[in-house]
């Protein structure tokens, strides 16, 4: 609950732009003492500038800022944050898995420290901590080990001992902000609350919380008042004890949500065969998913983050073992529990791009030939002529520039590293591609080139499932969009619904949604 005093945080007129791009546009923001304050907007939004700006990252084109009823020059310097009682815990957690409890609670001061750390004294302290916040937690145990509620806590613990060093320990980190990015994403359901329990105290020894969150229920159910973005702009601040699911969304999205009925039972989506069936695949989080993705179809997955839609592609290709399910592909079934799986009938093109999709440092024709080596093995081992020839071709087809073979695959831009990357695994004839993000990080012109090759992938003939976060992108390229939440197939869009308005709609009704069935 908010107490009376000056805003721990003020944002005034704050403007940042990339480019040509403006991605905040003169917004304000204030956080009051004791506050839980969320922060609510599609991706593009202004959400992630926003913070990145407070953490240092980013340095904005215009604005003021107040931190405790004082004025604090921007941009910020990188350990401004830190000394103005500002404290960030991402997403990720930052966390190291394989360091005990405690070294992840300290690691933070380690390179400060001139006398040898006693690590039994630390033991004692970190008990301390965790006692301060009601954190059930061993300081020897391995984060890996621990639940992942329990990483949350840690990393918050963490965070609010860096408010209390900054404000010398007097006050518990009064009129301090803890900035959290969404952290509720990867957290089981029925761990969720032990975190609100946690956020809640936090505000009630008199500190301040940002909570960032593309989850409307979790927001309502949290907060006390919620700041909404939309392309850059500030749309409304309001209590949330006095607003509701729907009106948060149009604010979001910009209109109402309207009702939106499925399509029948029986309805034929797509008059084209069936070419892959998914029947009862359950992989965390996945629960009991069954798809169908028809002959010449691209087939768009998306939902909020930690929804489970991220993993399908994965796990469609073995890349990930679920507990149990099955594809059946051209007529032929794959038991997806073994890691053998019906790989060499699909293709998968990975969201992260540098570390698992390619190899930075090898010439763009190592990466290319890479799944085809066979094609190019002669009597004295590998014909690397002919490997260049193939590549060069390859990079004409798909236009990937510059069209130098012998360039290490780091020195082309992210959206020709994409098209080599798609190009590398086309080649193959997969009759499935599964996609993740398959244009993130991708500048606009290379953008539309990459949209054009998978749809021309399906039109041959194939099929296609594209996991998003994108709805522009999910809206351009596809023929049906599932929504999912909590692991589970929710909604699905066909026709004239496959709008970025209707996905965005959909993703953000989906936990009710979900919620609904739990309850039917």
């Amino acid at each position: 609950m908010a107490t009376p005093g000056p805003s721990v945080l003020e944002l005034v007129g704050l403007t940042k732009t990339f480019g040509g791009t403006t991605v905040l546009d003169a917004v304000d923001l204030s956080v009051a003492p004791g506050e839980v304050h969320g922060l609510l907007g599609e991706n593009g939004s202004g959400k992630s500038t926003l913070i990145k700006v407070l953490a240092g990252f980013h340095d904005p084109d215009g604005g003021r800022l107040r931190v405790g009823g004082r004025d604090v020059a921007l941009p910020l310097q990188p350990d401004a944050p830190r000394t103005l009682g500002l404290q960030f815990v991402h997403q990720d957690l930052g966390l190291i898995e394989s360091l005990s409890v405690v070294e992840n609670l300290v690691v933070a001061d380690m390179a400060q420290r001139r006398l040898r750390i006693s690590w039994a004294q630390e033991r004692r302290k970190a008990r301390q901590v965790f006692e301060r916040y009601g954190i059930d937690l061993d300081p020897a145990a391995t984060v890996a080990d621990v639940r992942p509620v329990q990483r949350a806590q840690l990393a918050i613990a963490r965070a609010m001992e860096g408010m209390r060093e900054a404000r010398g320990h007097g006050d518990g980190g009064a009129h301090g902000l803890l900035v959290l990015d969404e952290p509720t994403v990867f957290l089981p359901r029925e761990e969720v609350d032990q975190l609100f329990g946690l956020m809640r105290d936090i505000a009630a020894s008199g500190a301040s919380v940002l909570f960032v969150s593309h989850d409307i229920d979790e927001v309502l159910r949290v907060t006390d008042r919620a700041t909404v973005l939309r392309d850059g702009r500030l749309v409304d601040t309001l209590v949330t004890a006095e607003t509701d699911h729907d009106a948060l969304i149009e604010r979001i999205i910009g209109r109402r949500l309207e009702a939106h009925a499925p399509p029948a039972a029986g309805t034929t989506v797509n008059a084209a065969p069936v070419m892959a069936r998914v029947r009862g695949l359950t992989s965390d989080p996945l629960v009991d998913v069954d798809l169908d993705v028809h002959e010449g179809e691209v087939l768009g997955v998306t939902g909020l983050l930690g929804s489970g839609f991220e993993a399908l592609p994965y796990v469609l290709h073995s890349a990930v073992a679920p507990t149990s399910g099955r594809l059946e592909l051209d007529g032929t079934e794959h038991d997806l529990t073994s890691r053998r799986g019906p790989c060499a009938s699909t293709a998968l093109v990975p969201a992260d791009r540098k570390n698992d999709s390619a190899v930075q440092t090898l010439p763009v024709t190592d990466n290319v030939t890479m799944p085809v080596l066979g094609r190019f093995r002669g009597a004295l081992g590998l014909d690397r002529r002919a490997m260049t020839t193939a590549t060069a071709a390859l990079m004409e087809e798909y236009d990937v520039r510059p069209r130098d073979p012998s360039l290490p695959l780091s020195a082309l831009s992210g959206g020709n590293q994409q098209k080599a990357v798609i190009a590398k695994w086309l080649q193959t004839g997969p009759r499935l591609l599964l996609l993740h993000e398959p244009t993130q990080g991708v500048d606009v012109g290379a953008r539309g080139q990459i949209w054009d090759v998978i749809r021309g992938s399906a039109d041959a003939g194939g099929a296609v499932v594209c996991a998003s976060s994108d709805h522009e992108q999910l809206a351009a390229l596809c023929d049906r969009v599932v929504v999912l939440a909590r692991g589970r197939v929710v909604a699905e869009l066909t026709g004239g619904d496959v709008t970025k308005e209707r996905i965005t709609e959909r993703c953000l009704s989906s936990v009710q949604l979900a919620a609904a069935e739990d309850a039917a």
